[in-house]
Formats: structure tokens, sequence, C-alpha cells
């Protein structure tokens, strides 16, 4: 395998073990960011792909052996992530790896039977962090649901704000409004942070006239988010129920969340079997056995009728066929589960509703922590979401200590061009900050930009 010489800056020692689509896209997006990254794999072919493609260190064999670790360098690496596809395996490959070594340990575990026990887990093997893509991408999914208009909601500061993203449509008052207008005559409790128009994205200033068309993304607490499409005649309400399509692990978590809700759930099912183990642990759901592609069998179903239609059947060819069926035959929500990336030019250019890829929530919850390790202690970065495509990223800090950002008003801090400072999380309320504003420690901090790679909260300053 090809080996590479030490880098030059300070990035992390890192190794991965596992080269799936979880994988691969940390491979992309840490060796991008500048870390000596080393890949541990059973598949020869596929570490040989991947040394091709990254400047990166590869190592066949299985990730869990102790002498296979020593071989990868475990005992002065900075972090192990194990991401194969089994729970056990990524446990046992942590486990070992912090009795050899002085490494922090992450762990893809998505075993609905671990998932609830991730606490426990993770301190008595003394992890880093246990990831569960399905999950996170079950809470992404129920956030839209609960706010239907929404292309994306995503959660900061615990919950307590949330950055959400929707086209502005036809007929909207938004359209030739400027976003000064905006925040003085309709809502001055959000803060419209970044625009996307006819493939270009923008970090706007008051003066930026906003279009019909547009496709903004705001930052505000939830109750701000409604009350602002409700002014300008957007839809507010949770869906009243959902349609899913598939019935494994996503769909679980997915249906779990909504019930808790209050939200009607069917599942469709091809297997007979696995309809009836949802039928026990989803008691409250109703679960039907049958083919989930089959036109008149959805429309039997009840799909013309349907609030919400999530396609979760683990091919991203036939979600997408369903969801292009689905706006056809109703007035549902869509919300397309993608895995792969292969073809994203194409799959932008398609009608799809929301569209969720639980492989970046994974990486970019894993990307936070390797960003938050590398930084100096006076911040910490808490949350990290790519934006656009990852043209923009926006990132919330936690200030833990003084710096040359703080008690300064925000009109008097030598910003960086293409950042905006979204919020300030200040004792269980959220800011939307002015100019005299200053940020305080034990604040949390939000930003967004499209520069990459910021670590601290510093890095805000030219």
């Amino acid at each position: 395998m090809r080996t590479k010489p030490q880098p030059q800056n300070e990035g992390l020692k890192i190794i991965i073990v596992g080269c799936g689509k979880v994988g691969c896209t940390l491979v992309e997006q840490l060796s991008r960011e500048g870390h000596d990254i080393t890949i541990i794999d059973k598949n020869t072919e596929r570490i040989q792909e991947i040394c091709n493609l990254y400047d990166v260190m590869g190592l066949p064999g299985n990730g869990a052996s102790y002498s296979v670790q020593l071989e990868a360098g475990v005992d002065s690496a900075d972090l192990i992530i194990a991401v194969t596809e089994s729970d056990e395996l990524n446990l046992l490959c942590c486990t070992v790896a912090s009795q050899v070594g002085n490494c922090a340990a992450i762990a893809r575990v998505r075993t609905p039977d671990y998932s609830k026990e991730v606490n426990y887990l993770r301190e008595k093997l003394g992890l880093a962090m246990i990831i569960n893509p399905e999950l996170e991408a079950a809470k992404e999914t129920a956030r839209i649901l609960y706010l239907p208009t929404a292309l994306e909601v995503n959660s900061f500061a615990h919950g307590q704000a949330e950055l959400v993203k929707f086209k502005i449509p036809e007929n909207s008052p938004l359209h030739n409004m400027t976003i000064a207008h905006l925040g003085r005559h309709i809502a001055n409790d959000i803060l419209i942070c970044a625009v996307e128009r006819d493939g270009d994205v923008y970090i706007p200033s008051g003066n930026f006239l906003l279009k019909t068309g547009d496709v903004l993304s705001f930052v505000s607490t939830q109750k701000s988010a409604r009350q602002f499409l409700k002014a300008i005649g957007m839809y507010t309400k949770q869906v009243n129920n959902c349609m899913i399509i598939g019935g494994g692990r996503a769909a679980y978590y997915l249906a779990d969340q909504l019930l808790h809700s209050g939200i009607e759930v069917k599942i469709i099912e091809n297997d007979y079997k696995r309809c009836e183990e949802l039928s026990t642990i989803l008691p409250k759901a109703v679960i039907m056995n049958g083919d989930g592609t089959n036109q008149e069998f959805l429309k039997e179903a009840g799909i013309e009728s349907a609030e919400a239609f999530v396609p979760l059947t683990g091919i991203d060819e036939e979600n997408i066929m369903l969801t292009l069926h689905a706006k056809q035959v109703s007035n549902a929500k869509v919300i397309t589960k993608i895995n792969r990336i292969n073809f994203h030019d194409v799959i932008s250019q398609l009608d799809l509703g929301s569209v969720i890829y639980p492989k970046y929530i994974t990486s970019e919850a894993i990307i936070a922590y390797v960003r938050a390790k590398k930084a100096s202690k006076n911040s910490n970065i808490e949350t990290l979401y790519h934006m656009y495509d990852s043209r923009v990223e926006a990132i919330e800090f936690h200030v833990d200590q003084k710096s040359a950002v703080t008690d300064i008003p925000l009109c008097d801090l030598p910003l960086k061009r293409d950042l905006l400072i979204s919020f300030i999380g200040r004792g269980g309320n959220i800011i939307i900050p002015s100019g005299n504003d200053e940020i305080h420690v034990g604040d949390n901090v939000m930003i967004v930009t499209t520069h990459s790679g910021f670590n601290e909260i510093q890095d805000i300053l030219r």
C-alpha cells in the first residue's frame, strides 16, 4: 500500500476502520482538512482504490486485531473511528484501541437494542462518541415533518435554536423585498443567513433583494420560525399522518419518533416476518404487508390522502421513483433518503422535496468532534452542519475562555467577509444579535460562512 510522509501542519493522526460509504466520506472530508489518516479494511482492492484517490495510508486486515492496530500506529494516534457494517466489530475496535493507546474512540452503532444503551456503552467502554446514522436521520426527518413547509430543519443550542431552509414560492410577499425591510416590518427575531439563487450561494447583507424561487436559510427559535412562516403565508402545522415504505431500522426509528409526537404512522413492508416484528415493537403503528413499489397497492393503502410520504427502501433509485410518484398522485410532504451521492448533480435537478443523506449527518458529527479536539481551549465546536452541497458551513461554538472576540461589540470586530454571526445563546435565551451585542464567556455562538475549516471562535476574525 502507498504510504505518505508526515504532514507539516498540526493535523490529528486518525485511524478509520471500515471503507464503506461513511468511511469514504470521512476520508474525503478529513483528508481535505489536513489530517494524517490511516484506513483499515479487509477489502484490499477497496483500500487501494481510496489510496489512489486521497493522500492516505492503507492497511488491509481486521481493524479489531491488536497487531493490525499496532501496525496502523494506534499507540501514537489521536483518534480511531470504527464505521464497519458490524456494530459489535466497531465496539471491539474501539475497546482494543483504548486499551493499547491513549487515543479517543468513536463507534458507529445502528442496532436499536444498542441505541437504547448508548450512554452506558459510551461510559463503560470509554468512548468519545457513539453515532447512529439511521437514528440521527430519523430525528432530522421528524423535525421537517413537524414543520412541513421547510426543506431542512437543523437543531442548535440543545434544541433551543433552529436553522430552517425553505424555497420562496410564487406570489410570496418576500419577492422583491430586502432583508432589512423584512427585519423591520415582518420579523426582527429571525436572521436570514444564506440564500441560494441560480446555483450561487450568498451570505446576504441587509440590502440583499429576495426573489421568488430563492432557497433561503434562517435562524430563530422554534416558536419564532413558525410565526415568521405564518406571517408570510406558509403552512406551519405538523403533519397528522405519514406513510413509510420499507420496514428496516430507519423506518423503526422514524416511526418511533413520529408516534411519540402524536403523528399516525403507516408502514408498508414486503417481508411478512418483519411485519410481525414491527407490529410487536410499534403497536400504535399500522403495519401493512405488501409491495411498496406497486402503484395499485399504494393506492389501496391510501397514498393519495397521505400528508407525508417517506420511502426508506434502502435502494436509492427506488426511493427516488417512489418520491416522484407520490408527488404526482398526492399533496404529501415528501422526504427522500439517499445513501449514495455518485449522481448528486442529477439528483439535485429532480424535485424530491427534502433530501436526507445519513452518511453526511454521521460525518458532520465526527468532523465537529475532530475540529473541537484540534482547537485551543478558548472555545469548543458543539455542532457543525454543511449546507448547500458543502459550500456553506454553520458552526456552533461554546466560548470557554476570554479571547480576542469576547466583550467587544460585534460591530467593532474585524470579521472575515462572507460570514454572519447568526445567534448568541446565553442563559437559556437565544439572541439574534445586532452590532451592539457582545460575545461573553459561557455563550454559545453560531456562525454561518462560506469559509471552511474553522476550529475555534477566533477563526471568525480577519
